[in-house]
């Protein structure tokens, strides 16, 4: 259902508040650049740190403002399943074409645990979910036996799998035996490696800052153009680097506020990124063209 290329979009802040205005011309630049689609109060969101009114405020924005030129997904997902349902609510409320829903991080569910609170979750909504497996963040992988189980629920649609295992689209493929079932990467720098072994596309990062090499790279991966997949894997690997030199989404909203998107603040505990990194960053996106 879900393919290609989608942004994790960022949240602008201005001052330590939602920026409207930077969300606006942000979703934008994205559209404009050539993505397929976004993803909205996921992990780079900082979903994590929203209050529930900005929570609700940022979907609304978001579907707004895209005003169905691409599909969005608004993530839903934390460690609560009523709450989980309850973010569910808005997320379809406001008009989503789908909801991420990460594994419930800090309980450590069983795999049966892991099974009961999707399918939970799926029976009380009507929206199409991607399931999202980030073990490094959440301290719970989702065993490929469970997905292929919760695939077979009809509002099942696909996996966001952020995991370095690029084995992972392929176990998945042999696994899973409903047709259109999405497999998409949380890795940016292995995207091409997750697409040779059956995956649909990537929930990226990179692309809140470099879109439209993010897009061409997948429009070479379709048409098959070895030679141009190569070359802009190659540029694009210094900044996936740089990306993820400190804690994400802090380099990237430092690099989206190069490019004149929000001021780079950050909700606490998460912080700025250190002067350091901050060249790195600055580096990286030279190196690649984004910012001359």
């Amino acid at each position: 259902m879900f393919k290609g290329l989608f942004t994790a979009l960022i949240t602008p802040f201005k001052a330590g508040r939602v920026d409207p205005e930077a969300f606006h011309r942000f979703i934008d630049f994205q559209i404009e650049s050539g993505v397929e689609g976004v993803v909205v109060c996921g992990t780079t969101g900082e979903s994590a740190v929203l209050t529930s009114s900005e929570y609700e405020e940022v979907i609304n924005l978001c579907v707004q403002f895209v005003d169905h030129r691409v599909p969005v997904i608004a993530g839903t997902g934390c460690n609560n399943t009523h709450k989980t349902i309850e973010n569910m609510q808005i997320a379809q409320k406001a008009g989503v074409d789908g909801a991420l829903i990460v594994t419930p991080y800090y309980n450590k569910p069983t795999q049966e645990g892991l099974f009961l609170h999707y399918k939970t979750v799926h029976d009380a909504s009507c929206l199409p979910i991607v399931l999202y497996n980030v073990p490094g963040r959440t301290g719970v992988d989702i065993a490929v036996e469970t997905i292929a189980r919760l695939a077979e629920l009809p509002r099942i649609c696909g996996i966001k799998d952020a995991t370095p295992d690029i084995m992972r689209p392929l176990k998945i493929r042999q696994a899973v035996k409903k047709e259109g079932f999405s497999v998409l990467s949380g890795e940016d720098a292995s995207i091409v490696a997750f697409l040779a072994h059956g995956g649909d596309g990537c929930i990226s990062v990179t692309s809140n800052v470099a879109p439209a090499l993010c897009a061409a790279l997948h429009r070479a991966w379709k048409q098959k153009d070895w030679a141009e997949i190569e070359k802009i894997r190659d540029l694009l690997l210094p900044l996936h680097e740089a990306l993820f030199i400190e804690t994400n989404p802090c380099p990237v909203k430092y690099a989206a506020s190069l490019l004149g998107f929000g001021d780079g603040s950050l909700r606490l505990p998460l912080c700025e990124i250190s002067e350091k990194s901050k060249q790195a960053v600055l580096l990286a996106l030279q190196k690649t063209g984004v910012i001359k």
